[in-house]
């Protein structure tokens, strides 16, 4: 296991969020949850993160925003997930910390980053989402998603 936070720390049991990432050869599984879908999709967007960086005591030297347009709630988590990996592909950019609201339109998310070059490697950086098994959804003690990571 990479990284366990959160509630009980287990996926979805009351009391908080939380995420979990299990490297498998290639790739990384996340399961993140919170009583949000918002939160829950915050919560694996650190789960991302913790999958080849320390942030734990990194500050952020900028700021981003991801809007993204209304859509299935899967089509939301891969694509905040994929404007994560461009940003980190193309802008050296690692989220540091990460606030997600529903809009009218969609989803607002806002991003406190520090450059790749200033944070901790403590792995390979992931290359891709794939949709193979990636779900997000409410259910009983609030919301859950999972994804795999290509690495």
């Amino acid at each position: 296991m990479v990284g366990d936070t959160g509630g009980y720390g287990q996926e979805g049991r009351p009391g908080g969020s939380g995420h979990r990432a299990v490297a498998q050869e290639d790739e990384v599984r996340i399961d993140a949850w919170a009583s949000s879908r918002e939160n829950c999709l915050a919560e694996a967007v650190t789960a991302v993160v913790e999958c080849f960086a320390d942030v734990s005591g990194v500050r952020p030297t900028g700021a981003g925003r991801i809007r993204l347009d209304a859509a299935s709630d899967d089509d939301l988590l891969a694509a905040l997930l994929d404007e994560i990996l461009y940003r980190l592909e193309e802008y050296g950019q690692v989220p540091v910390d990460v606030e997600a609201d529903a809009t009218e339109g969609g989803l607002d998310v806002r991003l406190a980053v520090a450059a790749l070059s200033d944070v901790p490697r403590t792995g390979a950086a992931p290359t891709t989402v794939t949709w193979q098994d990636l779900r997000i959804g409410p259910g009983p003690y609030g919301w859950t998603c999972a994804v795999t990571i290509d690495a």
